[in-house]
């Protein structure tokens, strides 16, 4: 990852674009790369910001199989058939398309002191709906991200990072007249975080349901989001109609409420809009932090859990750190533990946790009903989240299926 001081440099690409680009004659698929995400109208009454990026990256835009311009090494490579053809990798009904925000995070390069005690930061992507599209694909799945970015260095290098690790950036929008968001994160001495977010209103936060990508997400399998987008409208409406287009589609709906207190007017507010669409969920995910803030009771015994089960639900879990996971199905419940590791950076680790269950569910669907098969699929996902803490950042930090299976023979 770049280390920074108070500025960010970006390279000005000058390439064709990357749809110009065949895939048959490496590949013999005769796919055309996906398409460049949408760009959204300026409000009349705001001027546009120049555009930084006019076409992809120089790496993207290169004929396959040369490396003269490799990916930046932030983010490791996959495959070219990953990238060019992820409507194959995607396969009949198993693609993930996540609904939300993705930002910037600014890490500092030493933990357990203050951002203003802070030397420099390290600039990792991130915000978690993406970083679970991310993890589904590291993992050899198919995933997309449906959202808005801002139309600035920030926008369109994340956007970038979607394509280098195989991720079908078609819902994405940019906006002229927004900023992309960025979080400052607080490493505390043993690896738990804390967040400032420079945004409201950043460009998440006004994707319109009229610039919603409505096919890709009828292909979704699993259709996932958080709370984050429920916050403000125009993306709150947009959030919704997201859903019901999913749900309608035969789509399992996924929900990380991933809370960040900061950002919602009050407590109470953050409390009812994300209970207001509690019962939609198929699957749902909460920390332990989330629990107590959602029930007001500081206990994660089966009794309290079981106060945010509801009749619709096929999985609920209760992530709880470095303790592993609960877990709660309509016939059956339990517990998993979690692997030990030197923990750096707990950023991003539930996303990669929720990316990999995901992943192992529209693999084999019949694990939500099979007790053995699903802690087997915790217990995966338990060690996808481990190795991610044992890095900076939450994107650049998330582990290919090759590394989580090493972690599990070796337990």
């Amino acid at each position: 990852m770049e280390k920074l001081g108070l500025s960010v440099e970006a390279e000005q690409p000058s390439t064709p674009p990357l749809a110009t680009l065949p895939c048959r004659a490496q590949h013999g698929c005769g796919r055309a790369p996906p398409s460049p995400p949408r760009r959204a109208s300026t409000p009349s009454n705001q001027p546009p910001l120049p555009p930084l990026y006019n076409t992809p990256p120089r790496h993207l835009t290169r004929k396959f199989p040369t490396r003269a311009h490799p990916p930046p090494p932030l983010f490791p490579p996959l495959c070219v058939r990953a990238l060019c053809c992820w409507g194959a990798m995607a396969g009949g009904r198993e693609l993930v398309v996540s609904f939300g925000e993705m930002l910037i995070d600014f890490v500092p390069t030493v933990a357990g002191v203050s951002l203003a005690e802070a030397p420099a930061f390290l600039k990792a992507p991130g915000g978690a709906p993406a970083n679970v599209a991310i993890a589904v694909s590291r993992l050899g799945g198919g995933a997309a991200f449906v959202g808005k970015l801002g139309d600035d260095e920030f926008g369109r290098m994340l956007a970038a990072i979607l394509r280098d690790n195989g991720v079908d950036d078609g819902g994405v929008v940019f906006d002229a007249g927004a900023r992309t968001a960025l979080a400052f994160v607080t490493l505390r001495a043993d690896g738990e975080r804390e967040f400032m977010f420079y945004r409201n209103p950043s460009a998440d936060m006004l994707l319109t349901a009229a610039e919603l990508n409505v096919e890709l997400i009828k292909r979704a399998a699993v259709f996932h989001y958080g709370s984050i987008s429920l916050i403000a409208e125009p993306c709150r409406s947009a959030h919704l109609r997201a859903m019901e287009i999913a749900k309608e589609a035969g789509a399992l709906l996924s929900y990380d409420p991933n809370l960040r207190e900061a950002l919602w007017p009050s407590r109470e507010e953050a409390r009812t809009k994300i209970l207001s669409i509690w019962d939609q969920a198929d699957i749902v995910k909460v920390s332990e932090v989330e629990l107590e803030f959602l029930t007001g009771i500081d206990s994660v015994e089966d009794d309290v859990v079981m106060k945010l089960w509801r009749p619709t639900m096929k999985l609920l879990l209760v992530t709880l750190g470095d303790q592993g996971c609960k877990y709660y199905a309509r016939d059956f419940r339990g517990a998993v533990p979690s692997f030990k590791v030197q923990q750096v950076d707990t950023t991003g680790a539930g996303d990669a946790f929720v990316g990999a269950l995901l992943r192992k569910i529209v693999q084999d669907p019949s694990s939500l009903q099979d007790q053995k098969k699903l802690e087997e699929a915790i217990k995966f996902a338990n060690a996808c989240g481990a190795i991610t803490t044992t890095k900076k950042g939450a994107i650049p930090s998330l582990p290919a299926e090759t590394e989580v299976l090493q972690l599990i023979a070796k337990a």
